[in-house]
């Protein structure tokens, strides 16, 4: 029970540094713009310069910046960002005692400091080489640029006297460290102006490349030409387990196999956070060992590991691996051999479905390797077409590349009027007997009711297809929308539930629920598991970014620096087939 106890504190040392970090940051920041006390300025004053005690209440400032900057690093337990924050922990008790004999704040600073050194274990996330090579040019770049700019702005003002261009150089680089320089011009406004524009460039050339330099690490190699193969091997023997199995073959996905390759666990990292989907692939006996590598590799790149949408069976496997986990809504199961489009609960599906196909629409239902290759890049085309936004929804139960001739055995079925495609419903494989919705489109003037033809013609044709399982859409909060609505609900419940109705005016719980209601379908509960509760807000942020349900503003250039230009694969032309008879090819 010790040693549980003492690896559980050890778990929140990170956090705590960062915490720590920010508040001497707060200090430094505060110490520095105070007056120092007049009679503790005297004292240093007859053994220091006054120089000297006004570049420390500077670097003072400049070093609470600094610390607020590693703070971000600390709490992802960055090797690279202790090292920082250790030195600059020891500068800080220095400067302290320089600028004024503050002995209060250097003793803030020194605990802080021989916390993080009793705690340097738990900062084990290695660096990028490649971000440190990029922060160190960038440092040289900005600063370059830091130069010129501040001597144009040094040249645009009228000064007492002209000043020779190594007088100018000295004032700009006394400038960028916040301190005064030789140069003296003729107003208060323009000394303060060049002042704090100077004091601004140095601080971009210095926080930039360490925000660079400390930001999480991307993966490196998504994936290559062997690991799919693997990948598909899996899913072929074991892709039955899961119906999100199959999306583990999305091009923005990573994997960590369990070392002996039978199982592994299939990623993306958004912000820093590691969001895996589902429940790991493979032999279920090799999951836990698969789990493992996935948190040591987060572990070891300072990601925040997070699970969207995996089974009970699943979420089993990660709580033991020491996550949390979140009901957060049901998948909709129907079982072929049990469904029916007869009786009363039926009618309105069966009154739509008539209706429209009495309308003169057709259904075809088949395997995605019966489609010629121009077919494939209609409806490749179609659903970018037809798609609602720029933005490309979908992320644990959505392929991404839809119409390949790579996947041969997912179930297309369209919708034809008047000789044109209206809609069209594309499942992939789940397991040998199973299909999972991937992408549901239609073409806005279509009839209502199309939707609900193709599904209805979908399970009819299922048998003939050797399919006795499909997977519908997934419904968020579903068991809190039908208990909020029950006679008798209390007013917390009924509170949830009038939120997530407001919430649906953007993000469809509500109306995604009704629709797969209608069919009848079993209920699979799906959990979201994340390591502590302080980690939600992050873990949740990055799956709506994943979905495409929220797009967070973001600064292109810093991204691309940083490596997390990743944008969502877009429903691109499918890979087609080598036939020259196609008259493509691939």
């Amino acid at each position: 029970m010790a040693r549980a106890e003492r690896s559980d504190w050890r778990r929140h040392v990170p956090a705590v540094s960062a915490l720590g970090a920010l508040v001497v940051a707060l200090v430094n920041l505060v110490s520095a713009l105070t007056p120092a006390e007049n009679d503790r300025l005297e004292a240093i004053s007859r053994v220091l310069p006054g120089v000297l005690t006004a570049s420390a209440a500077a670097a003072t400032a400049a070093s609470g910046l600094v610390l607020a900057v590693l703070s971000g690093g600390l709490r992802r337990g960055k090797r690279r960002a202790w090292r920082a924050a250790v030195a600059v922990l020891a500068g800080s008790v220095i400067l302290h005692v320089v600028k004024g004999l503050d002995v209060e704040e250097a003793s803030v600073a020194a605990v802080m400091l021989l916390l993080l050194i009793a705690g340097r274990r738990e900062f084990r996330a290695k660096g990028d080489d490649r971000s440190r090579w990029l922060a160190l040019g960038l440092l040289v770049g900005l600063g370059a640029i830091s130069v010129v700019a501040g001597l144009v702005l040094v040249n645009q003002y009228e000064r007492i006297a002209s000043e020779p261009l190594s007088t100018e150089l000295r004032h700009v680089l006394y400038g960028l460290v916040a301190q005064p320089g030789p140069v003296l011009f003729r107003t208060h406004h323009e000394t303060r102006t060049v002042t704090v524009v100077l004091a601004s460039l140095g601080a971009i050339t210095v926080l930039l490349p360490l925000y660079v330099a400390l930001a999480p690490t991307p993966p490196a190699v998504r994936r290559n030409e062997g690991d799919e193969e693997r990948l598909r091997g899996l899913l072929a023997v074991h892709g039955g387990a899961d119906s999100l199995g199959y999306f583990a073959l999305r091009a923005d996905k990573t994997l960590t196999w369990a070392p002996s390759g039978k199982a592994a666990v299939a990623f993306r990292v958004i912000r820093g956070v590691a969001l895996a989907t589902g429940d790991p692939l493979g032999d279920p006996e090799a999951w836990p060992h698969a789990v493992r590598e996935f948190l040591d590799t987060c572990a070891a790149h300072g990601w925040l590991p997070a699970v969207s949408a995996c089974s009970e069976r699943g979420g089993v496997v990660w709580s033991r691996a020491g996550l949390a986990a979140l009901e957060i809504g049901d998948e909709a199961v129907v079982d072929i051999g049990e469904w029916s489009l007869d009786g009363r609960p039926m009618r309105a599906v069966r009154q739509a479905a008539r209706r429209v196909e009495r309308a003169g629409y057709d259904v075809v239902v088949r395997r995605n390797s019966a489609l010629t290759d121009a077919e494939r890049k209609l409806l490749a085309e179609l659903s970018v077409r037809w798609r609602e936004g720029k933005t490309e929804r979908g992320f644990s139960m959505a392929l991404g590349c839809p119409f390949s001739v790579r996947d041969p055995d997912c179930v297309v079925a369209t919708a034809t009027e008047g000789g044109q495609i209206r809609a069209l419903l594309y499942f992939v494989p789940w397991g040998s007997d199973g299909i999972s919705l991937d992408l549901m489109r239609r073409d806005p003037a279509a009839d209502n009711g199309v939707v609900e033809l193709l599904i209805v013609k979908t399970f009819e044709a299922a048998p003939g297809l050797g399919i006795k399982r499909v997977s519908l859409n997934f419904a968020m909060f579903r068991s809190a929308l039908e208990r909020g609505a029950r006679l008798g609900a209390g007013p917390i419940t009924r509170a949830w539930r009038g939120t997530l109705l407001f919430a649906s005016r953007w993000l469809q719980i509500e109306t995604l629920y009704r629709f797969n209601a209608k069919f009848r379908p079993s209920w699979q509960p799906r959990f979201l598991c994340y390591q502590r509760s302080q980690d939600l807000p992050r873990v949740i942020l990055a799956s709506l970014e994943a979905e495409g349900f929220v797009s967070p503003p973001r600064l292109p250039l810093l991204a691309r620096l940083t490596g997390h230009h990743c944008p969502t694969p877009e429903p691109v032309l499918p890979e087609l087939a080598t036939d020259p008879a196609a008259g493509v090819s691939r």
